[in-house]
């Protein structure tokens, strides 16, 4: 192998050499993040509505004044707690040994051998067998209390020894025999016999010892009775010989079903086979008492939960509640006319939004109210300029009107004189108020526009023949720049040349003599942009974007010399917008520019 093939390969990286190691990881990673975005997406509700974070306080607040109701009643309860006597484990105590007694010695799967059982094996092929299984239950002894019967799983059943005038003989049980001796046959089935009644006389044993463990240390009287309610088995504490079971029996579920509060004696019964019979097993006792503490109800608990309740709601609230406040008061300040007020944006959800609003709403508000200023200001400046332009002219017609009522001239020429200089008056006059005229409809759009396709260059071209004689008059030298391009558009002729002489008006009015005037157009993006140019005195910005106002004149002096209502730019301007184009006016090196733009017809 060559160096250049013992060149050593990139490792691959870590979680490609061992991708299902990472992968517990790599899923832990991704549930973290996705808890994460689902935090923060739960987060951003929340900032954004009100109502979700008034249901968050509210089942905070709520959750707070539980658990302090739960500490509360706890230490209200320890100082308040009472004593109670209770029977109820005392009865389970009695319940519980009389089942255990019929499920270990009584219950039918342990003695209710038969007969027919025992007699089939005893009636093997070997006669002498059934004669020694005789002799071996005739040496089983009786083990009865108080001679009341034997307990004597799978033989024939015992009868109980009764004593003097239907009782029991005596109180204590009858003392054992001695054991069984039970001899060895040689046969199976005598031997599985023995084994029996061995196993039945230990079990009886049992449970002569359990009855007697009951009697003495726990002081319970068992009794066991056949169905009409003969006492077949009793422990030495328990006198009966006759048992009503029916008044057991209701007694005992009247005992079960009322409260065990009192020291009363408890019975508890069972069902039981007893000497292969049916019969009932019978526990009585005084039930143990129980001694134990209940807390006592207080409702300083449920009133101090509640003051907790009230307290972490208005604690919590308490920050928006004072938004709320200062927003009103924000209000209340704006309804008195300061409109620079402004309300702070706090939050994100709908008081963030009503500030918002609010906010906007003022500034519109103050600029609308700073128009109906504006407007009302050009209205009392159109008065007074109106009435100044009005007045002059008039005064100077009512003057020489008068020189010729009186008669006041030398010669005829004179008179002639006065007639023409009233005649111009006049006409000043009433073209100050045509335009006045115009430019209301204009700006109320009640005037129609005739719109029609034509070439803009030939109109221009045919405009700018008129104002040549004019400029040279006024010593002025025009300057055209038309393309040779053709560019159509569609505008309502007579209006837009209007616009046109206005422009050229101003710029032979206020130009300086002597001066060049340049017109010049050009097409850019669909449009057609004319310029008209001339020297002038360099303008402010705020100048400038008032050329177009009404009855703006930057001549403040107003003579006759350059006299003119004002109205001139600001009817162009109405009629260029009509026609969904616009114009402006800029200001450099000592030039004025005014520029009308107009959207080619396609």
């Amino acid at each position: 192998m060559s160096k250049k093939e013992k060149i050593k390969r990139p490792r691959k990286p870590v979680l490609d050499r061992f991708p299902f190691t990472w992968f517990p990881f790599n899923l832990l990673r991704g549930m973290i993040l996705f808890l994460q975005d689902l935090y923060r997406m739960g987060r951003t509700q929340v900032q954004r509505s009100i109502r979700l974070q008034l249901m968050l306080t509210f089942a905070f607040c709520l959750g707070v004044s539980l658990i302090f109701y739960a500490i509360s009643s706890a230490l209200f309860g320890a100082v308040n707690k009472s004593t109670v006597i209770d029977y109820s484990q005392g009865m389970e105590s009695i319940d519980r040994e009389a089942r255990s007694l019929a499920d270990r010695f009584l219950t039918p799967s342990r003695y209710s051998g038969s007969e027919d059982e025992t007699s089939d094996e005893s009636s093997g092929s070997d006669p002498n067998a059934a004669v020694e299984s005789g002799k071996q239950q005739a040496a089983v002894p009786p083990g009865s209390a108080a001679g009341g019967g034997t307990l004597t799983p799978n033989a024939g059943a015992a009868v109980p020894v009764p004593g003097v005038n239907g009782q029991e003989s005596g109180g204590v049980p009858a003392a054992p025999a001695a054991p069984p001796q039970v001899v060895p046959q040689p046969n199976p089935p005598n031997s599985r016999q023995g084994e029996k009644v061995e196993d039945a006389a230990v079990q009886r044993k049992n449970f002569e010892n359990t009855v007697k463990r009951l009697a003495t240390y726990n002081k319970l009287k068992i009794v066991i009775t056949d169905l009409e309610g003969k006492v077949v088995f009793r422990s030495e504490n328990a006198p009966e010989t006759y048992v009503d079971v029916h008044s057991v029996i209701r007694n005992a579920m009247e005992t079960r079903n009322r409260e065990s509060d009192s020291r009363s004696e408890f019975s508890s019964f069972y069902p039981v086979t007893y000497n292969n019979q049916k019969a009932y097993l019978i526990v009585s006792g005084i039930p143990q008492p129980n001694i134990s503490y209940h807390k006592g109800e207080n409702p300083l608990s449920i009133l101090a939960s509640l003051a907790v309740f009230i307290f972490l709601f208005y604690f919590l609230t308490q920050r928006k509640m004072r938004y709320i406040e200062e927003l009103a008061s924000g209000l209340r300040i704006i309804a008195t006319g300061n409109l620079d007020h402004r309300v702070v944006e706090r939050s994100q959800d709908e008081l963030g939004s009503l500030a918002r609003d609010m906010n906007f709403m003022v500034t519109d508000l103050q600029r609308r109210i700073e128009e109906e200023r504006r407007a009302e200001q050009l209205k009392n400046e159109l008065i007074t300029n109106v009435s100044h332009d009005l007045r002059t002219p008039l005064t100077l017609i009512m003057g020489y009107l008068r020189l010729l009522h009186d008669k006041n001239f030398e010669t005829p020429e004179q008179a002639a004189g006065y007639v023409s200089i009233a005649y111009s008056k006049s006409e000043k006059l009433k073209g100050l108020i045509d335009d006045l005229f115009e430019f209301t409809k204009l700006s109320n759009h009640d005037v129609p526009l005739h719109k029609k396709g034509v070439v803009i260059n030939e109109v221009l071209e045919q405009l700018l023949e008129e104002y040549v004689t004019l400029s040279e008059e006024q010593q002025l030298t025009l300057i055209r720049s038309l393309p040779q391009e053709r560019l159509p558009v569609r505008i309502d002729v007579d209006k837009m040349i209007r616009v046109f002489e206005n422009l050229l008006g101003n710029a032979i009015k206020y130009s300086p003599k002597p001066g060049v005037i340049t017109f010049g157009m050009i097409r850019e993006n669909g449009h057609a942009i004319i310029r008209i140019s001339n020297k002038a005195d360099a303008l402010t910005r705020d100048e400038l974007e008032q050329l177009f106002d009404r009855f703006y004149r930057v001549d403040k002096a107003r003579t006759s010399e350059t006299g003119g209502s004002g109205l001139g730019l600001a009817i162009a301007r109405s009629i260029v917008e009509s026609h969904e184009g616009s114009i402006w006016a800029e200001s450099e090196n000592g030039e004025i520019h005014f520029y009308v733009k107009l959207k080619l017809a396609s």
